[in-house]
């Protein structure tokens, strides 16, 4: 089998009310893909729980206690929009560790690609901060088990989530290891991802914002990544890519304020799978963020898995679709260009 599914029911024990970061998220989408017959096209991979030496690669020592007490104590309020219950800490260590455990499975070349349908979130957890529906930054986790346990040089991550992933452009800001992409909503929560930050220090060059107006489409987001994410990609040559794959940028999110269909996410997945294939024989894998309209969310998880269990290495490009952008995208567009290309001269305004 070429892709792997990472999910567990540990992952509906982080119980958080009425919050719209809720277990159904996840129960949902995985009767979903269930009842269509994906699962018996996929390798079911099984998580473990992420030491606390994993989590540390990360985060700091005094919150990852932070978070186990929480727990400890039964939850609740945790501040920065983050709620949970008795069950939050193993959750959120077995969604770190369903991240790991998806990277040695693709790493260790026991499928291609690989979805981990985990909960809680993670790209906006900083180092020693929890926000935004996020504990413990999962993509983050294992981008830096990637290069410390594997030896990597160069890990890109792709974030197609509504909001600018904060805490992961926080922890790579000076690191030349890790790519970091990111395309979201302009001022959309929590106000960061300016397009004019760019990295520091030997990250400098190593942190690419791209912030889109309100209702940008699949056309303009199909735009940027042919655009700078592709051409940059190629350059950068990855040795893994790993996907933050918010889907609260689909039409139907009540937070989101995007217009992406499921069709997009299929499209955006066709161009993560193009650049994993050109650069890395495929290894890819998608970590479920946001997305808080169970069935669009489910239609978003379903287009990425259906692209990435049947693309095949063959090809070369993914088909573009040709729909009319924006010209406020297409500004956007040459903003970031003009910035970027004493980083990446491949990058022609």
């Amino acid at each position: 089998m070429r892709t792997g599914l990472v999910y567990d029911t540990v992952y509906l024990d982080h119980e958080t009310g009425n919050h719209p970061e809720k277990a159904s998220r996840l129960s949902h989408t995985y009767n979903v893909l269930k009842k269509a017959g994906v699962l018996e096209n996929l390798l079911m991979i099984k998580p473990r729980p992420a030491g606390t030496d994993e989590v540390a690669l990360v985060h700091n020592e005094e919150y990852i206690n932070k978070v186990r007490d929480f727990s400890n104590r039964g939850g609740g309020s945790f501040g920065s929009d983050n709620s949970g219950s008795s069950g939050t800490y193993e959750a959120a260590i077995y969604a770190a560790g369903g991240t790991l455990t998806a990277i040695e499975a693709v790493l260790g070349k026991q499928v291609e690609s690989v979805f981990a349908l985990v909960r809680p979130p993670g790209h906006h957890a900083t180092q020693g901060q929890a926000m935004g529906f996020c504990f413990f930054n999962n993509v983050a986790i294992g981008a830096r088990y990637a290069v410390k346990r594997y030896g990597l040089r160069r890990v890109l991550v792709i974030d197609w989530d509504e909001h600018h992933g904060n805490g992961t452009e926080q922890i790579f800001y000076s690191d030349p290891s890790v790519l970091y992409f990111s395309v979201h909503r302009d001022w959309s929560f929590p106000a960061t991802g300016l397009a004019d930050r760019t990295g520091q220090g030997s990250g400098e060059g190593y942190n690419i914002n791209v912030p889109l107006p309100r209702r940008s489409g699949d056309a303009d987001y199909e735009y940027v990544f042919r655009q700078i994410l592709v051409p940059v990609a190629e350059a950068y040559r990855p040795e893994l890519v790993l996907v933050s794959a918010g889907m609260d940028c689909h039409a139907k999110d009540p937070i989101g304020q995007m217009s992406v269909t499921s069709g997009g996410f299929l499209k955006l997945a066709e161009m993560a799978c193009e650049i994993a294939c050109d650069c890395c024989n495929g290894a890819l894998v998608a970590v479920l963020e946001g997305g808080y309209n169970l069935n669009a969310l489910a239609e978003g998880v379903f287009a990425v898995i259906h692209t990435l269990n049947r693309w095949e290495k063959q090809k070369t490009r993914a088909l573009e679709s040709n729909l009319p952008v924006k010209n406020t995208v297409k500004g956007v567009v040459n903003n970031v260009k003009a910035i970027q290309k004493k980083y990446w001269p491949v990058l022609l305004v």
